[in-house]
């Protein structure tokens, strides 16, 4: 039978303090990681970042921008530990001194797609001068504004240039900041196309993704992790770097809809 009275009461209370410590320590212990995500990557590190926390208890704050939008945050002073960009971006960062080589990976293979309304009819993507035909014939079409570092469409503007429509498609331009913004555009009906990486589109209820840019306009795009030059890689950030390597994380890539890759610079 257990003692009753102020021993008792003593021993509930030394308890319940010695629990209290336990966790102050524990939550002093605990880290934050705040990750740089190009848009496209997006979804899976979110994912990836919920079960990181879950299990080591170390809080991740994702920040997503466009490749060009988070290198300028760099540039401007604002501090990351983890970079999940384009490869091309974190060459220039690297030679800017704003990331690090040695554990610099690449993560995945993003293709550029064209999403439509739920429900709406698909364009044709079969061919280069069917995909021309069903620009000119949407009243508007959705894709990121390459001022705000948008690297898809850069790409897309290009695309249209190459088929000799980029004037005529100015007026039907619907541009946003982010591919996310892109998918929400033709959820609302605010344009008949968006076109951005599928993994950006796939994403919203409200969009079915019609297929990717035929084979001549396509940009496939490597996305790669990196830790930045203030970051400690022997806390948290370099353990959220492994994160996105395991097999878990290549799952939520492939399930983005975009191919896992994980090579080692």
């Amino acid at each position: 039978m257990l003692a009753k009275g102020p021993m008792m009461s003593k021993t509930v209370t030394a308890a319940a303090v010695a629990l209290m410590l336990l966790a102050e320590g524990a939550a002093a212990r605990a880290e934050t990681v705040k990750v740089f995500v190009g848009g496209a990557m997006t979804g899976p590190v979110r994912l990836i970042a919920a079960d990181f926390t879950a299990r080591t208890g170390n809080v991740v704050d994702v920040v997503s921008d466009t490749t060009g939008g988070l290198q300028n945050r760099l540039r401007a002073g604002e501090k990351a530990d983890v970079l999940v960009i384009t490869a091309p971006g974190l060459d220039t960062l690297q030679k800017e001194s704003l990331a690090v080589a040695a554990g610099r990976v690449d993560l995945a293979l993003g293709l550029m797609g064209v999403g439509v309304k739920a429900g709406a009819p698909s364009p044709d993507l079969s061919t280069a001068e069917g995909f021309k035909a069903s620009l000119l014939a949407a009243r508007t079409v959705s894709y990121v504004d390459p001022k705000a570092g948008g690297t898809s469409g850069a790409h897309f503007e290009e695309v249209m240039k190459a088929m000799g429509i980029a004037e005529q498609m100015r007026s039907k331009t619907v541009y946003r900041k982010q591919g996310s913004e892109v998918a929400a555009a033709v959820a609302k009906g605010e344009a008949d196309l968006g076109v951005t990486f599928t993994s950006e589109l796939a994403p919203n209820p409200g969009v079915r993704v019609a297929g990717a840019l035929p084979g001549a306009f396509q940009m496939p795009t490597t996305y790669d992790a990196a830790l930045s030059t203030t970051a400690k890689p022997d806390g948290a950030a370099g353990a959220f770097l492994k994160a996105l390597q395991t097999p878990a994380a290549m799952t939520a890539i492939r399930n983005a809809g975009m191919e896992p890759l994980v090579r080692s610079r």
